[in-house]
């Protein structure tokens, strides 16, 4: 009965809300865009061995892992559906200040914030359709909710896309404008996000408190597994030290914003996707900067890398 409850419920998010958060995501990936320029790409595609395994750990090898722990646990549909949904997804928001402070490559990671932003225009729909498909349960689910992935990819183009080329492009033109705003707008827009997620939370508490001590556990254990996911990628290509905490960094803090947003929009707020969407949103922020403060105490006293 409770596999019923959970696979049926909606989280209540009304249409002005809704576009509230659109405004604010396109907002915070403005401000983070305006901080990234053309000069970031040029070393680190002199050596691009970094990026790609970036991008084979985010895109590839966490939906894989997260496929496996899937099948391995059995959680509720919707719940798996939200894991793989999160799994899809570009890297957080919050990666870059998360890895300066654990002192990795502030470079390849604005990098990999703009690279998987826009693989993500196509790479979220397509992972999503993939895994979800491959089990049975979120089959269901999937062939219910009749998804568009080309509707999908429109939105997240217009979200994520649109604000990364438009603030990359004032910042080779207009670069001291660019940096004035991004002292503000970055942490401001940061700020008005998390609040609107929290809004979210408060108005349907009594859901969430419900399921609160099923879906938490999941979404730490998967948030512990995208962060040895990462590492484990980067120790077995010998990427230096500062490299393997950006990719562990970058693999392991995901867009819980964006996660809530497509689900909103596309899945009507069904809860167990919400509900893991949301609490990973937390909890990743939690992690991060546990794992950045371990990490800023250990200083790196050699940055080669094997090619």
């Amino acid at each position: 009965m409770t596999k019923n409850i959970v696979d049926n419920v909606h989280v209540n998010f009304d249409e002005h809300a809704l576009w509230i958060l659109n405004v604010a995501l396109a907002l915070v990936m403005f401000g983070i865009s305006l901080e990234i320029s053309i000069a970031d790409f040029k070393d680190i595609f002199k050596k691009p061995k970094a990026v790609l395994v970036g991008v084979l750990s985010q895109f590839i090898l966490l939906p894989l892992v997260t496929f496996i722990l899937v099948v391995l646990l059995k959680p509720y549909p919707s719940i798996a559906l939200g894991m793989f949904m999160v799994a899809a997804c570009p890297g957080g928001n919050i990666s870059n200040f998360i890895t300066h402070v654990a002192r990795g490559n502030s470079a390849l990671s604005v990098c990999l914030t703009a690279i998987a932003t826009l693989l993500a225009v196509f790479m979220t729909p397509l992972n999503l359709e993939i895994w979800g498909s491959l089990y049975a349960p979120t089959e269901v689910l999937l062939k219910d909710v009749a998804i568009a992935p080309l509707a999908m990819m429109k939105l997240v183009f217009l979200l994520l896309g649109v604000p990364l080329i438009l603030g990359m492009l004032l910042t080779y033109f207009k670069p001291k404008i660019a940096k004035r705003i991004a002292k503000v707008l970055k942490i401001v827009s940061l700020l008005f996000f998390i609040i609107l997620i929290f809004l979210a939370l408060y108005k349907n508490q009594t859901i969430f408190l419900d399921y609160i001590f099923y879906v938490f556990w999941l979404v730490i254990l998967h948030n512990v597994l995208a962060f040895i996911t990462g590492f484990s990628v980067a120790k077995i290509f010998k990427l230096s030290k500062e490299n393997t905490r950006t990719i562990t960094i970058e693999t392991g803090i995901q867009n819980s914003g964006l996660a809530l947003l497509l689900i909103f929009t596309f899945f009507d707020g069904l809860g167990g996707m919400a509900l893991l969407a949301a609490f990973w949103g937390i909890w990743h922020l939690i992690s991060g900067l546990l794992l950045a403060s371990y990490w800023s105490s250990k200083k790196i006293t050699s940055k080669k890398e094997i090619a």
